[in-house]
């Protein structure tokens, strides 16, 4: 039985990392062969990469060079972990994938789109998510979340993070643009709801896709707020 590869994606404090990991343990308790991974990183040289790539000293950083960065870890992330894996029959649960770059990269940062999709079939050889949740919410209150989980922890911002308001807003409309163009990929989810909410939606979404000889789930247009 093929593997299958889902995604989260979603701005700064939307969710989805604590999502993802409720989805896993959820399939693993179910009697399910899941893996959880994330990108940038997922490997120790994507690990490195991430370093340069969320370090707030790193200012100066080039949109272009920001995004060869981002591909080299998930080039390395496609070849070491997720395509294995997937041979091997596992659900594979990734914490961002190329919809991020497209939403940061070339809406946040505004570079070319087709360059970045060229750039991004390469890097996975293309691969593409058999789903992906998206956790939509207003970037106002998920960098505040943001703040509040990093006081908490005694944690700094990170580079990403410290971009102006604009830049979030940006990544946003990018999202969402990707949403309406994908909507039989991409399941949208009003992030501002509970966690607990959120994960039994989430959780029905992949019931109906591991359900034997099942369609691909019929997302729709989705409501975009």
């Amino acid at each position: 039985m093929p593997g299958l590869f889902i995604t989260f994606e979603g701005g700064e404090g939307s969710g989805k990392t604590t999502q993802l990991k409720a989805l896993l343990a959820h399939l693993r308790s179910t009697g399910r062969d899941a893996i959880e991974t994330r990108d940038p990183g997922g490997t120790p040289i994507g690990r490195q990469v991430r370093e340069l790539l969320l370090d707030r000293e790193n200012r100066r950083m080039a949109p272009v060079a920001e995004l060869f960065l981002y591909e080299a870890s998930r080039a390395q992330l496609v070849f070491e972990v997720i395509r294995p894996a997937l041979a091997r029959g596992r659900i594979v649960l990734c914490d961002r994938f190329t919809d991020s770059t497209v939403a940061y990269q070339g809406h946040g940062r505004g570079l070319d789109l087709d360059l970045i999709a060229r750039l991004n079939n390469v890097a996975t050889q293309g691969l593409q998510p058999d789903l992906t949740f998206l956790l939509d919410l207003d970037p106002a209150i998920g960098l505040a979340r943001a703040m509040q989980r990093m006081a908490q922890r005694n944690e700094r911002h990170d580079r990403i993070e410290n971009e102006i308001l604009g830049f979030h807003q940006r990544v946003r409309a990018g999202y969402q643009a990707i949403a309406v163009a994908e909507s039989r990929r991409v399941v949208i989810l009003n992030a501002s709801r509970g966690t607990g909410e959120i994960a039994g939606e989430i959780r029905r979404r992949m019931e109906e896709l591991l359900r034997p000889s099942a369609p691909s789930p019929e997302v729709g247009t989705p409501t975009l707020g």
